[in-house]
């Protein structure tokens, strides 16, 4: 069962939008992903990401299965 995902307006610099990207790409997630997967580890390490939380999407391209049995931990 999925739940909507909620969506967000963010400004960013250029120069900070153009890095994430690169390393977005170098990570094989899109640039979304991988703002979503570098505020998942600051909640993290700060101790503040909910229990309930859902798990990350893995890099690369989606599966063309939704079970979750099949997904690794990162």
């Amino acid at each position: 069962m999925a739940t909507e995902r909620k969506k967000i307006l963010l400004r960013l610099d250029p120069a900070v939008h153009d890095a994430l990207a690169r390393w977005a790409g170098a990570e094989l997630r899109s640039t979304n992903a991988q703002i979503e997967f570098l505020l998942r580890r600051a909640l993290a390490d700060a101790g503040r990401l909910p229990k309930d939380v859902g798990r990350i999407r893995r890099p690369g391209r989606p599966s063309t299965q939704d079970d979750d049995s099949t997904d690794d931990e990162e």
